[in-house]
């Protein structure tokens, strides 16, 4: 597995998180994986995560060519899985290996969340040329609408795999009563494409253009942490925001289940795990009508 951040990576999200599931599961099944990452501060170069053996090497334009030095010294594998983020790793032009390109969402706009012009445009263009180099080249994906993207692009072949989730859905959802203050929450990496502060400035406006009474619960980080603790300080929020950072899986259910909405304001994603993790604890989601969330969640439903 071709991955840019591996789980212990400070900038992991849910894309290391389904593909930490898939390659266990074929560890599970007694085979014998590899994952290699682009490093990081304080990473070890390698360490075995559940079973997976997880190498680190270079950064994010130059992780593959450590990859392509690494693999050369390599027996031959049956599968290599290259797995795009905006920036691919050229795995099928260096490995003779049998290829598969795995891909949640084409970025498109998330590179304006990142750079401004003309990087932002430099980086929307390398992605759909990449996409035309990769046509012959079989994709996986999750999302329905990133598969017909795909081929609207040239590419051959697509297959969709649905996302699994591990979260088991409560038997018997308690009736919640809809008083206020409303509770709530929000479960991201705190990344400028996630649009955080869109959540923030919502509970803003349902204090002051509203009246009601509503606090707001963020999980998570990232690197726009201290941008956001500025805004909830600026919208004089501080009293009704809490930023509880990462927390365990078991914390982040009880969480979900607390609270009244899970709001997600993604510029998109590939599908939208929280989605369905929220709906399982008995909490609706508000989400923006973007690629992957509009996928993740069922209008009025």
């Amino acid at each position: 597995m071709l991955n840019w951040r591996d789980p212990q990576n400070p900038l992991a999200g849910g894309a290391e998180r389904v593909t930490h599931a898939y390659l266990q599961g074929l560890v599970e099944r007694g085979h014998e994986v590899t994952w290699f990452a682009n490093a990081f501060d304080g990473c070890n170069a390698e360490e075995s995560i559940d079973g997976i053996r997880v190498l680190r090497a270079g950064g994010k334009f130059t992780s593959w060519t450590k990859a392509r030095k690494w693999y050369l010294e390599q027996k031959p594998f049956d599968l290599v899985i290259d797995q795009h983020h905006g920036i691919p790793w050229y795995a099928p032009v260096w490995c003779p290996d049998k290829c598969v390109a795995y891909i949640h969402e084409v970025l498109g706009p998330i590179w304006d969340s990142f750079y401004s012009w003309p990087i932002s445009a430099i980086g929307k263009w390398q992605e759909r040329l990449t996409l035309r180099q990769y046509c012959a080249v079989q994709f996986w994906t999750a999302s329905s609408y990133t598969q017909d993207f795909l081929k609207e692009q040239g590419v051959q072949s697509v297959t969709q795999i649905p996302y699994g989730v591990d979260t088991r859905s409560l038997e018997v959802l308690p009736e919640k009563e809809l008083d206020e203050p409303l509770r709530l929450i929000t479960v991201s990496r705190l990344a400028p494409n996630k649009q955080v502060d869109h959540v923030v400035v919502a509970l803003k406006i349902l204090q002051e253009e509203h009246g009601l009474e509503a606090n707001l619960k963020v999980v998570g980080q990232g690197q726009e942490g201290g941008a956001l603790r500025q805004l909830v300080d600026d919208l004089g929020l501080k009293d009704y925001v809490e930023f509880l950072g990462e927390i365990s899986e078991a914390e982040k259910e009880r969480e979900l289940q607390e609270a009244h909405f899970l709001l997600h304001t993604s510029v998109r994603e590939g599908w939208g795990l929280n989605v369905v993790e929220a709906n399982a604890m008995g909490t609706p989601a508000i989400v923006y009508p973007s690629p992957g969330l509009m996928e993740s969640t069922l209008h009025r439903e």
